[in-house]
């Protein structure tokens, strides 16, 4: 009798496979993935699924957030800007770091999570998930968010506050500085 897969088979599933994917980033366009090899990647079908240019822009951030995938048109097809905050304009160095942690939203959408994200990112950039984990709040903590908190001043995560990992509710999913600082 075949096994019945769960849900959690096919979360597994999928983090295996943007870790792999991410080997794969870090094999063709490594080990020091600056702005032009990031520009490259961004026309490759193989690894990135739909159309994206990069927009230093943070008009549609949520606070603390660093960077969110904002669909085009009516389709994902019709590509996306990936929204960077404007900080990051002046720390090209950083900014694949950022890009490579939302691809993973812009692939899979709303079935990608924060550690999804973290893993593709570390595993794309050739680091442990820690090293890059500990990249991406360093980037977000330059923002000086204010981040929601409790009646005593306890930071509250996204999950709390109705936003999940640090989206806006109404987009594609996925994370963007808002969860994953808070705790991983």
């Amino acid at each position: 009798m075949a096994k019945q897969l769960t849900a959690e088979d096919a979360k597994q599933s999928l983090t295996t496979h943007v870790e792999t994917k991410g080997i794969e980033v870090f094999s063709k366009y490594g080990p020091q993935l600056d702005w032009s090899a990031l520009q490259r990647l961004l026309d490759d079908r193989v690894y990135v699924r739909y159309p994206i240019e990069i927009a230093f822009d943070d008009t549609p951030l949520l606070p603390g957030e660093f960077a969110t995938p904002v669909q085009k048109g009516d389709m994902p097809e019709d590509g996306f800007t990936m929204a960077v905050h404007q900080m990051f304009a002046t720390q090209p160095q950083l900014v694949p770091a950022l890009v490579l942690y939302q691809l993973v939203a812009v692939n899979y959408g709303v079935f990608a999570s924060c550690e999804d994200a973290e893993t593709f990112g570390a595993a794309a950039l050739g680091l442990t998930r820690d090293e890059y984990y500990s990249l991406i709040c360093d980037a977000a903590d330059q923002l000086g968010a204010n981040v929601p908190t409790d009646i005593v001043g306890t930071p509250l995560d996204y999950e709390q506050v109705g936003n999940g990992c640090g989206s806006s509710g109404d987009d594609i999913g996925g994370c963007g500085g808002g969860c994953s600082c808070g705790g991983h």
